[in-house]
């Protein structure tokens, strides 16, 4: 220590021991004389030596005095990065659950207009491959590595404790989104999402892996695996939003997303013109439900009344035509896993064997879906026509694409309510054919039957979930870029796969993706960049050499045009994985993977065999999982808030997602409201959770109570109905469920008893659902029913008015009705 700051320190100390006399005074006043002092030592002496900035600061290169007007300013390191010169804006469009052979570009029979425009203005990839399901596949194309190095081994409502497993993108897999925002790109997010934890998709979540969270600017779509195109479950950033109309105002989500795409787009651009752009623009087509305008299904009257059989043998002759296949390439059977691994929901029933009224009702489930997928792809194309008109498409790349094969989720009947195969119900035909002049519309919820998932899977076998096979993973890819690519209406069949897109991105845009990002290492990249291909012949060799693939217990391993595939089936329970048969296809000179060569070359499947399992257990794959949907999607997942009894739930709060809100499934519930009415016109929602599709409501209509349980949108509702009128007053209303077993489908059985204060007003025999209401969305609501109605009864929203919701409580403890009743009733005493 100097002797000016030893001389410092010891008159600060005598200052503060010498309060009560003028020791301390004097002391105060040499100290200060003494600061001066030294701060002109500093200025003459050691600030004359600038200081080194350090941390985030140590590249600035300006001067620092203590006067700024002989300091320089260094802008340097606060201004943001731009990107390389020249850097393409970048449109990529992602569809749900579409298959090779349904798209026109690819010889398939559904129209799209805008897609066929940028093939013809691009290229065409016809081994382009995906991880076999949504949340997976998109993390893949957020990251560029393997889906369970992201924690994505299956959906995000399936995540389980394992690090290949755990349905959050980690730290180590910076996502490219953050990597153009921070090389000078705007950012933003349309659409679908599905890679947020279940148990975060709610208001109270971590918002870390929402988009704004992975490197987006702007987000505007839903967070779940999937929603009602008429009713959709809307977040705008970081909240929940309700829709800007409904569909009786000609509100879709399709036409939605396109309208909020541009506004960004246009926003963006009135701003920072020469700023490039990033968008992931992810529609709800071609998942279910199956939803769209009535004159774009009508397009299709009767174009699918042939049968998926006979649309298999058409469109592989098209798709000859056209290059996308080998012109020696063969048809798979309809059903070929064996009898003894076969998943029975996923077996097809031959059209010959169907009658006339399930011919008619598959062929129009068939319309309804090419008119979705029709309908979506013009909306797009009003986006594209948008950046034509702007000056932007010609520096645009546009990749246009699908993340897994067709979806076989609507079992071998087809369904008017996708929830039905989610809880392990089966459809009714009579039932569905009462529906058949509203399918598309909101009264449905509908997924066509497997046949079609394998028909527009065309030539291949199986369809989404089996990723041994190219029928889960096999995918169409369009890019257009007119002044990046030469090329114009070409194909390439060069073997690529989800995990190259982000390689192929960087390499476009110049950057490369960092070691290190914000203090993480990262995982290396998995895939390899596909812009050798722009300029490649078609059919030149890949410079991929090997992808690995695993889902819900199917598994498969290609490299060097060779492909093994395990013969196993998802939801299927069997377990038994190091008794799989593994069949062994040589991809390069069998397109479609139709004949099994594991008994010439079993030294060749030993070997891919192996690499599977080094892959795997790289990849964070294992444990690998095949246990029914129910059982996965029921698995018992942390959560903030610890899972309890008594949930206690108040009114003018946004929707509560069902991963996170009280769980009555399989067991006896009870629901307590506590409500004043103040006025004899009073009426509407008190609760409501679910939909049309599957839920329940508490709610006053016609001055009577009414508790509804809409069981799977099965008619009639499961409809409670008090005799007594409620006049103004204060109450406590609710009702009872008391489980008394399971149906023969699991779903439980009992009895309902429905309350006004202590009194039953109602009650019967009653059935609940085994699982969930839907696979997202639909949220528990007090006071009011977003999105779509639980009940026919009353229209959304059903706000309640002519009196106030104290509170209600759902709880599932052991303790009676009427204890809790009474507990209720001091409550309300109170308020």
């Amino acid at each position: 220590m100097g002797d000016a700051d030893g001389c410092l320190m010891t008159m600060k100390a005598a200052c503060r021991c010498s309060t009560q006399c003028g020791i301390g005074k004097i002391a105060k006043s040499i100290s200060r004389l003494m600061v001066g002092a030294l701060g002109t030592l500093f200025s003459l002496g050691a600030l004359a030596q600038q200081p080194q900035p350090v941390g985030p600061y140590k590249d600035f290169n300006g001067t620092i005095n203590l006067d700024v007007r002989d300091s320089k300013a260094d802008w340097g390191p606060f201004t943001p990065k731009k990107a390389p010169a020249g850097a393409p804006n970048i449109l990529f469009v992602l569809y749900d659950d579409t298959g090779l052979a349904a798209w026109s570009p690819y010889g398939g029979r559904i129209n799209m207009p805008t897609l066929d425009k940028l093939a013809q203005n691009g290229i065409t990839y016809t081994q382009w491959h995906t991880v076999a399901l949504c949340s997976p596949t998109r993390s893949t194309l957020l990251t560029g590595r393997n889906h369970t190095l992201n924690g994505m081994a299956a959906i995000t409502e399936a995540s389980n404790g394992f690090p290949g497993w755990a349905g959050r993108i980690p730290p180590q897999a910076a996502t490219i989104a953050q990597v153009l925002q921070d090389n000078g790109y705007s950012t933003f997010w349309l659409g679908k999402n599905h890679n947020v934890p279940e148990q975060d998709v709610a208001e109270g979540g971590d918002r870390k892996t929402w988009p704004l969270g992975q490197g987006f600017e702007r987000f505007y779509g839903f967070i779940g695996g999937e929603t009602n195109q008429w009713y959709p479950d809307l977040v705008e950033d970081n909240h929940f939003i309700e829709p800007p109309a409904s569909p009786e105002h000609g509100y879709h989500l399709s036409k939605d997303l396109a309208d909020q795409a541009i506004k960004m787009i246009r926003n963006q651009q009135a701003a920072t013109p020469s700023k490039p752009w990033f968008m992931f623009y992810n529609p709800g087509a071609n998942h279910a439900p199956h939803q769209a305008p009535k004159e774009y299904i009508a397009k299709y009257k009767g174009k699918f009344d042939d049968g998926y059989e006979a649309y298999r043998t058409w469109v592989l002759a098209r798709m000859i035509e056209k290059g996308v296949v080998p012109k020696d390439t063969k048809l798979t059977p309809i059903n070929p896993m064996p009898e003894s691994q076969a998943n029975p929901a996923d077996a097809v029933r031959p059209w010959n064997t169907l009658n006339a009224d399930e011919k008619k009702l598959f062929s129009h489930m068939a319309e309804v879906w090419a008119g979705l997928s029709e309908y979506t792809d013009v909306q797009i194309g009003r986006v594209v026509d948008y950046l034509a008109k702007t000056g932007q498409l010609e520096n645009t790349m546009v990749l246009y694409a699908a993340d897994n094969g067709t979806s076989g989720e609507g079992t071998p009947n087809g369904s008017v309510n996708e929830n039905k195969f989610f809880n392990g119900y089966p459809d009714d035909l009579a039932e569905n054919m009462k529906l058949f002049d509203k399918l598309g519309g909101p009264d449905t919820y509908g997924h066509f039957p497997t046949g079609w998932a394998v028909a527009f899977s065309t030539p291949f076998q199986m369809f989404k979930r089996y990723a041994q096979y190219s029928g889960g993973t096999a995918d169409p890819l369009v890019i257009s870029w007119p002044k990046g690519i030469k090329a114009r209406g070409e194909i390439r069949d060069q073997y690529h796969h989800s995990v190259d897109i982000v390689p192929t991105i960087l390499d476009v845009v110049g950057i490369e993706m960092p070691k290190v990002y914000r203090g993480v290492e990262q995982f290396p990249l998995s895939g390899v960049s596909m812009r050798y291909t722009f300029d490649a012949a078609p059919h030149a060799p890949t410079q991929k050499k090997r992808q690995f693939y695993s889902m819900l217990g199917t598994r498969g391993m290609w490299e060097d045009g060779w492909l093994a595939a395990a013969v196993h089936a998802p939801f299927t329970g069997k377990g038994h994985f190091d008794q799989d048969q593994w069949q062994l296809y040589h991809v390069d000179e069998d397109r479609s993977e139709s004949t099994d060569l594991a008994k010439q070359y079993p030294e060749k499947l030993e070997a891919l065999k192996k690499a599977w399992d080094e892959e795997a257990r790289a990849n964070l794959a294992l444990p690998i999982d095949d246990r029914t949907a129910s059982e996965i999607l029921l698995i018992e997942r942390p959560s903030s808030e610890a899972i309890r009894d008594r949930y206690v739930y108040y009114p003018d709060t946004a929707p509560v997602p069902e991963g996170v809100a009280v769980n009555v499934r399989n067991r006896s519930y009870k629901i307590l409201a506590n409500v004043e009415i103040s006025d004899a016109d009073a009426g509407g929602v008190i609760f409501a959770h679910g939909s049309r599709f599957g839920g329940h409501a508490l709610f006053i209509k016609d001055h009577k109570l009414y508790y509804v349980y809409n069981f799977l949108g099965i008619k009639p509702e499961q409809k409670f109905v008090s005799k007594e009128t409620l006049k103004p007053g204060k109450y406590t209303l609710g009702m009872e469920f008391t489980r008394t077993g399971a149906g023969p489908h699991k779903e439980s059985v009992g009895t309902m008893k429905l309350y006004i204060n202590d009194k039953v007003v109602a009650e019967s025999s009653m059935k609940t659902q085994a699982a969930k209401f839907t696979l997202s969305g639909d949220g528990l609501c007090v006071g009011y029913d977003s999105g779509d109605a639980v009940s026919a009864e009353y229209k959304t929203p059903g706000t309640f008015h002519g009196g106030t919701i104290q509170a209600v409580g759902i709880t599932v403890e052991k303790a009676s009705y009427e204890a809790l009743e009474m507990e209720a009733q001091r409550a309300l005493a109170r308020d």
